[in-house]
Formats: C-alpha cells, sequence, structure tokens
C-alpha cells in the first residue's frame, strides 16, 4: 500500500457560497469584463455588473415560481451563456441543479428527473421541451418546463420583476457551505446513472486549492480567457466553469466540438484550453492530413518527430545545439500553422476524461502548447490530481492537488480522501456505503500506481480487468487508449473475458478512412471496406503499436473492423462517451464469437 498527500492551501469556511463571487466583483469592479457572450455570430463582452444584474434577475423569477431552499431544478441544454447564467441563479436562490446531456433521451431524461425530484426543469429549446412534455405524467414532482430559447427565459426572468432585492439576497445568504450544490449524475456504464451529491465546499475547496496550486500559472495569465465547448453536464466543464468565475479569467461558450469549433477559436482567441484526448487527437490528424494532401507530409513528420524528441529532452537535461535548430525552423514552417488554429494565444490546455498517450503529450508541448493531463471523477467534483505547468509529467496524471490524499490498495485500486469528495449518491445509500470504507476513504474502482514524488499513473479500471482462460489479469483501457490514438481509429473495445486471448472489436473514422480512400483510389464505404487487405494491414499498424505497451500474453491476437461506428445514439456509448462494454458485448456477440472460431 502506497499513499501521498497535500497539505491545503485554502481552507473554505462555514458561510462561504459559490455565488460570493459573481455578487462581490458586480459591486467592487462593476465595469470589468466577466464572460464574452456569442450572438449572431459576434462576440460580446458581459461586465460583471451584467451578468450579476442578470443572476439576479433569473433568480427573482425562481422565488416568484416558489423554488424553495433546496429544491432540484433539472437543465437540459448545449453549452452556452445561458447555462452558466441559470446554474448561479438556481444557486442564488438555495436551489440544487441537476444537469442532463443535451443528447439525453426521454427514457435517460424521465430517470434522472424522477431520481432527483425535481421540480421545475430548463430546456434549451422545443426539441428538449418536446422529450420532457412526453414523460410529465410519470413525474408528479414536476411543476413547470421553462424554455431559453424562442424569448422563453426573457419571458420567465419578467415573471419576477415585482420581487424586491433584499429577498434576492436574504435567500443566497440563507445557507451553508455544506448544502447540496448540484446533483451530477454519471454516466452509467454499469447501469442506472447514480447522482453525485456535491456541496458548495465540494467545488469552492476544489477550484480554489487547484487556482493557488497547481494551475496557478493558468489561471493568472495576463488577459486570460477560455472558451469552454465541452458539455457544461460533464463535471470536468462544470469546475472550469466555476474557476473561471473564482479568477476573473474571460469565459465564453460554444455549442459544439465540430469543425465550426477551430473557426471559433480563432476569433476568440483563448489563453487556454479544455478539452478530452479526442479533441487534441484530431487536431494532430487534421493537421498531418491537410500536409499530407498539400505535398507536405514528409515536411510535417519530420516537424512531428522534432518536437516529440524536443519535448522529451526537456526532462533529460534540455535539447542540444542541433535540436534547437531544428525545432527553430519547424516553429516558423509548421507549428506556428498548429497553435493558430486553436486561437495563436494559447499556451496551455487542461485534459482529461482519458488517457492523452506519452507521443500525443510531447508532441504538444514540443510544439508549444503544454497539455497538462488531469484525473478525478464526477464524484470528486472532477479533478483529484493535475500536472502543473512547471513540473510535468507526460504519461502521468500529476500529483494530488494540494488538500487531497490518494492511496493506492494492495489490489491496485486508487483510494480518495479530501473536501473534493461527494458526500454520497443520491437516494442511493447501498451505492454510498459501498464506495466508502470505515475510515471514509473513497474508492474510486480505477487502478493506479504513485511514484516516488506523488505522481499518479492510471492503470486501468477494476471491474473491467479481463480474466483469460490461461488466468491472465488483462488491463483492457492500456490497449483501448493506445488504439484510439491512431488516426483511422474511432472507438475500440478489447475483449478476452475467460477465452484463451486477447482480441479486440475497432471502429473506424469516417474522416479518416475518407482521407486514407483518397490517398489510396479506393472507393466504397466501411461496409465494403472492412475486408480490404491494405485497411486491414492499416489497422494492423495500430494494433501493432498498442501491443508494444503490453506483454504478449495480453497482446491483441485477432481483431475485426466493424461497419458501423460506436455512437450515443446506437446505445454503445455515454454522453460523456465512454463504452458500455456490457451494450456492446451483446450487441456485438456474433462478432466476438467469430474472432474465437475463425
Amino acid at each position: 500500500m502506497r499513499e501521498y498527500s497535500r497539505p491545503v492551501t485554502v481552507e473554505i469556511s462555514p458561510d462561504e457560497h459559490l455565488t460570493d463571487t459573481v455578487f462581490t466583483r458586480a459591486a467592487q469592479e462593476p465595469t470589468a469584463v466577466m464572460l464574452r457572450r456569442q450572438e449572431a455570430g459576434q462576440w460580446h463582452n458581459v461586465t460583471c455588473r451584467e451578468f450579476g444584474d442578470s443572476v439576479s434577475a433569473v433568480a427573482k423569477a425562481l422565488l416568484a415560481a416558489g423554488v424553495d431552499h433546496g429544491d432540484r431544478i433539472g437543465l437540459i441544454s448545449r453549452t452556452r451563456y445561458e447555462w452558466t447564467l441559470i446554474d448561479y441563479a438556481i444557486w442564488t436562490v438555495g436551489g440544487v441543479t441537476v444537469p442532463i446531456y443535451e443528447t439525453s433521451s426521454a427514457e435517460q431524461i424521465h430517470w434522472i428527473l424522477q431520481d432527483s425530484g425535481a421540480s421545475a426543469v430548463f430546456v434549451e429549446g422545443a426539441e428538449h421541451e418536446a422529450r420532457v412534455r412526453e414523460i410529465t405524467t410519470e413525474l408528479p414532482d414536476l411543476k413547470n418546463i421553462w424554455r431559453i430559447e424562442d424569448g422563453g427565459l426573457t419571458e420567465f426572468t419578467r415573471s419576477g420583476a415585482e420581487v424586491e432585492d433584499t429577498a434576492v439576497e436574504q435567500r443566497r445568504t440563507a445557507g451553508t457551505v455544506d448544502d447540496l450544490a448540484t446533483l451530477i449524475y454519471t454516466s452509467g456504464t454499469t447501469g442506472r446513472p447514480k447522482g453525485c451529491e456535491l456541496t458548495h465546499r465540494n467545488l469552492l475547496f476544489t477550484i480554489r486549492n487547484i487556482i493557488q496550486g497547481p494551475l496557478e500559472e493558468v489561471f493568472s495569465l495576463p488577459g486570460r480567457s477560455t472558451l469552454l465547448f465541452l458539455p457544461l453536464a460533464h463535471s470536468f466543464a462544470r469546475i472550469i466553469q466555476v474557476g473561471c468565475v473564482e479568477s476573473n479569467t474571460v469565459l465564453g461558450h460554444f455549442p459544439s466540438t465540430g469543425p465550426e469549433l477551430i473557426d471559433a477559436l480563432g476569433v476568440y482567441q483563448p489563453t487556454f484550453l479544455l478539452a478530452v484526448p479526442r479533441v487534441f487527437e484530431k487536431v494532430f490528424t487534421k493537421a498531418q492530413q491537410k500536409a499530407t494532401a498539400e505535398g507536405r507530409g514528409k515536411i510535417f513528420n519530420a516537424a512531428a518527430e522534432t518536437a516529440i524528441a524536443y519535448s522529451r529532452s526537456l526532462d533529460t537535461g534540455g535539447p542540444g545545439l542541433t535540436l534547437r535548430l531544428k525545432h527553430a525552423v519547424f516553429a516558423r514552417l509548421v507549428y506556428g500553422k498548429i497553435l493558430a488554429a486553436v486561437g495563436g494565444r494559447a499556451s496551455y490546455a487542461v485534459s482529461g476524461g482519458s488517457a492523452l498517450g506519452e507521443r500525443l503529450g510531447h508532441f504538444f508541448r514540443g510544439v508549444g502548447l503544454a497539455i497538462l493531463e488531469g484525473y478525478g471523477l464526477t464524484e470528486t467534483s472532477a479533478p483529484t490530481a493535475v500536472n502543473s505547468p512547471d513540473r510535468v509529467k507526460i504519461g502521468t496524471v500529476g500529483p494530488p492537488f494540494p488538500g487531497v490524499s490518494i492511496r493506492i490498495d494492495d489490489d491496485g485500486e486508487i483510494l480518495i480522501k479530501g473536501d473534493h469528495v461527494m458526500r454520497g449518491y443520491w437516494n442511493n445509500a447501498r451505492a454510498t456505503e459501498e464506495a466508502f470504507d470505515q475510515d471514509h476513504w473513497y474508492h474510486s474502482g480505477d487502478l493506479g500506481s504513485l511514484d516516488d514524488d506523488g505522481y499518479l499513473s492510471i492503470t486501468g479500471r477494476k471491474k473491467e480487468i479481463i480474466v483469460t482462460a490461461g488466468g491472465k489479469n488483462v488491463s483492457p483501457s492500456i490497449l483501448e487508449d493506445r488504439l484510439r490514438g491512431h488516426a483511422l481509429v474511432s472507438q475500440c473495445m478489447v475483449v478476452g473475458d475467460n477465452r484463451n486471448f486477447i482480441s479486440a472489436l475497432i471502429t473506424l473514422d469516417p474522416e479518416a478512412l475518407e482521407f486514407w480512400k483518397n490517398q489510396r483510389g479506393k472507393t466504397g464505404g466501411i461496409a465494403e471496406l472492412t475486408d480490404d487487405p491494405d485497411l486491414i494491414a492499416a489497422v494492423q499498424e495500430a494494433v501493432d503499436n498498442a501491443n508494444k505497451a503490453v506483454s504478449r500474453a495480453e497482446s491483441v491476437r485477432r481483431f475485426t473492423i466493424l461497419a458501423t461506428d460506436f455512437t450515443e445514439e446506437g446505445g454503445q456509448l455515454t454522453a460523456s462517451l465512454k463504452v458500455k462494454r456490457h451494450v456492446v458485448a451483446e450487441q456485438f456477440a456474433q462478432e466476438i464469437e467469430d474472432l474465437y472460431h475463425a
């Protein structure tokens, strides 16, 4: 058993609230810019006073609607300015925000609204409203549905015009720091999603010890700003929202991670990014494909290898003269264009959700965008550990942030303790009891190791360990993370429980496949190409690369290319893009059987 702790940097007092900073800044620096809001394709500044007044106005409407302290209020919307506005308004009246992914089905929405006992729900538009109204007869606690779009939020806000400012302030300050702030439901990879009870203390403790700890440099850059494009229903994006408010970082919102995001980044020009590894993989792949299509593939590949070598040298005494000269040349020819694609001002990015991979981490640091990997769960208010700019260990998720303790149990499981850990699962005493031991360590279900400096490395998921017929324990995440790093691969799932060897189901990225086809003069869709020898050989390269990370007994011996991708709509992925292993195993049972009877 190994353990590492960091002393707390910032203590949270009993009378603090998440809304304090909003109202304090509105009073003390009313003309300072707090957010930027996109309207009709243009970015407009939102001052501290404007945001504070808007939060107060929506809070008044909530009071007029009869929202009581502790009431749960659902919120279904894409990432947008109004999401943050409503979130802070709910907190202002002592309510509890219950975020729901905007892609959720009526059945998923029903479960979360029913389980949380939500008395009202904000929906983005007509489509979301229709999904909720489809199930209202089964939700006796749900009294109101308020729409954001089509003037809905404006109309709702008017309903609170007669409420006094004093009523808002009395309600806002009535609670304590240990009041419930939000119920964030887990992704439900192994069953029904569970509501994680996160308090004002949880979120304030987390972000203040982060922004005055490992990410102080990121959150104190001159003119600092970020563009939030990950779903705010995810705890990772949510804690960054709070961090921007607490650190005076200008916050913008964008509702998509599609191709139009690059244009938005170019205009907004954030000083740091928040993303999951898949976003960085796509940035790299698209840059590589563009260079290849323009006949500069060899130059790009040489630049990539130089960036990786340059980054690695930073950990081993620094680059020599030859490497520095090569790096300077490619900085002008290649690296500047990659940085320009994300706005040209970003020097840091924070990554979480899954493993980035050492090669990609070194590439981006070598280019000039240091990606700070972190680790956490919904149950820990998002982060538990994170790398800091001054001491990055690529391939790890960093040490615990101040005030947090991490212990590696005898079986390799990561145990966590700190004021960032949820108080429990909503309406689920049994799950709460199972999650904590008698010393109140939270059992994460993840497997990892700590080095001598307290840096954490994630090695797998306890419940996903595959045991082969020969008794070999295999962590699929190591192989899957490496496989997903290949340009052609979209998703994959490693199988082999009670089998003689390890195999994999692999899906292809449609954009990458189109590029691959064009380069080789191939035609046809994925279904027509799954048996193509050249495509199989290309995927075999990805498999061979992944196998380098494990022993022969753990390596993928066979794979099959599926004709369809894993999607949320198909039921194979959660809203946070985690693979539902049991669903995939059931839907592709025949394909799995075929791998072992070929």
